[in-house]
C-alpha cells in the first residue's frame, strides 16, 4: 500500500473540554472516530475534565446524573445554568492568563446556545472548534455513520476500521489491556500505540505544573502558540 493511502483512523469515547492528549490523537490520524454507542460511565471524562485554580486541581463537572442504563450518545444535557457555573470558574481562576480573553469569547457562544441539549453533540462542538483554533484538520465522524453489525467489543472496531478504510488503527496505550491485535492484523489492519509521554511544561498558574488539565489551561496560558508544546507540531497537515 503506497505511502499515499495509508490512512490513520483513531476510535475514541467524546470527552467534555479534553486534555492535549487527545488533541495530539486527533491530530495524529486521517479521521477521528467519535465511539458514543457504548455505555455511558459515571465519573468518567464524558462529562468532566480537571483545570488548575489557586487551591489546586478541580474537577469542572457537567451535572448529567449517574445513571449507567443509557448510551453516552442519549446523555441530555440539563437546564440547571451549570453552563453560567463553568464560566464563572473558569473566569475566577484564568482571567490572568495572557490568552484568556481571546479564547474565552471563542468558546462562550457554546456555552450560551440552547440548542445544545446532547452530551455527544456538545462535545463535538467543542472539539471541532479547538481543532479548528490549532489548525487541525482531521475529519471527525460518528460511529453511527458506518453501520456496524459486529457486537463484539474488539471486533466492533475492527468493523469499523475497516469500513473507514484504515491501513492503521490508532489507539491510545491503556487499550493495551484487552485489545487483540491479531483481530486487525487480519484486516491488514496496522496496530499503532500512541505515546502521551515527552510533552514540554509551558507558562501555567498556581502552582507546580500539571499535565493532566483540560486543553483550556494551555490555550488560556498559550494563545495560538499552544502548538509550539503539542506533538501534533510536528505530525505535519493531516
Amino acid at each position: 500500500m503506497s505511502v499515499k493511502n495509508f490512512k490513520k483512523v483513531s476510535i475514541i469515547q467524546s470527552n467534555y473540554i479534553p486534555w492535549k492528549g487527545y488533541f495530539d490523537l486527533i491530530a495524529y490520524s486521517d479521521e477521528f472516530i467519535i465511539y458514543d454507542e457504548v455505555q455511558f460511565t459515571k465519573n468518567d471524562w464524558r462529562n468532566r475534565n480537571k483545570i488548575k485554580t489557586s487551591k489546586g486541581l478541580e474537577w469542572l463537572s457537567i451535572p448529567v446524573g449517574q445513571s449507567i442504563d443509557r448510551k453516552i450518545k442519549d446523555v441530555t444535557l440539563p437546564t440547571t445554568g451549570w453552563q453560567k457555573k463553568h464560566c464563572h470558574t473558569l473566569k475566577a481562576n484564568y482571567s490572568r492568563a495572557n490568552y484568556f480573553k481571546e479564547v474565552f469569547e471563542m468558546i462562550l457562544p457554546l456555552y450560551e446556545d440552547d440548542n445544545l441539549a446532547n452530551l455527544t453533540v456538545f462535545n463535538r462542538k467543542f472539539i471541532e472548534l479547538i481543532c479548528n483554533y490549532l489548525g487541525i484538520k482531521t475529519k471527525i465522524s460518528y460511529s453511527w455513520d458506518y453501520c456496524i453489525e459486529t457486537t463484539d467489543r474488539v471486533g466492533k472496531l475492527v468493523e469499523l476500521c475497516t469500513k473507514a478504510e484504515a491501513a492503521e488503527y490508532v489507539s491510545g496505550p491503556a487499550a493495551k489491556n484487552y485489545l487483540d491485535e491479531s483481530s486487525f492484523q487480519e484486516r491488514n489492519i496496522n496496530v499503532h500505540w500512541f505515546d502521551y509521554a515527552g510533552y514540554s511544561e509551558y507558562p501555567q498558574l498556581w502552582g507546580g505544573f500539571e499535565h493532566g488539565v483540560s486543553i483550556l489551561d494551555l490555550l488560556f496560558n498559550c494563545g495560538k502558540d499552544s502548538i509550539s508544546y503539542m506533538k501534533c507540531k510536528s505530525f505535519g497537515e493531516s
